[in-house]
């Protein structure tokens, strides 16, 4: 599979959040900036220390008119236990058919344990209000993904 193309337009979803409305990207279009982050599965270690940093920055994230839109192939049920668990402030969307993670690009063939199985790659992208893809962090630091993302829509966008 391959990135959507930066500069270009972000491909739309329809998605379900955790609290079963559904959510599309253009409706952010002309209101703010939107990170959209792929994560593999909800309460697991590393998706948790991810979740929860991008939680404690709100303020920040806000401050630089920017939504954030964490993507897995979770259902529903299982993400708001994820949001309420955690207390999460930001949206959850059900990528169930991983279609939404085909469409970005980051679903594929990952390896755990000598075991090889279809999965989301964790990846990041950044929107802009105008809905173009402006970046796309590849390689996803969960313990600084928050600060990655503030840096770099204050140095860029």
């Amino acid at each position: 599979m391959t990135y959507p193309i930066i500069g270009k337009p972000a491909p739309d979803f329809k998605l379900l959040d955790q609290n079963g409305n559904f959510v599309t990207l253009k409706q952010f279009r002309g209101k703010c900036n939107a990170v959209i982050y792929f994560y593999p599965r909800a309460m697991t270690p590393g998706c948790t220390t991810q979740a929860c940093g991008i939680r404690d920055f709100a303020d920040e994230l806000a401050a630089i008119d920017t939504v954030v839109l964490g993507v897995s192939p979770d259902t529903p049920a299982k993400l708001l236990k994820f949001d309420a668990k955690y207390g999460l402030n930001f949206t959850l969307l059900s990528d169930e058919n991983h279609a939404t993670a085909e469409a970005y690009g980051v679903w594929g063939l990952k390896k755990f344990m000598g075991k090889e199985y279809m999965g989301v790659n964790r990846t990041s992208f950044i929107v802009d209000n105008a809905g173009q893809l402006r970046y796309i962090f590849e390689k996803v630091n969960t313990k600084t993904h928050n600060l990655d993302i503030i840096n770099y829509i204050k140095d860029n966008i």
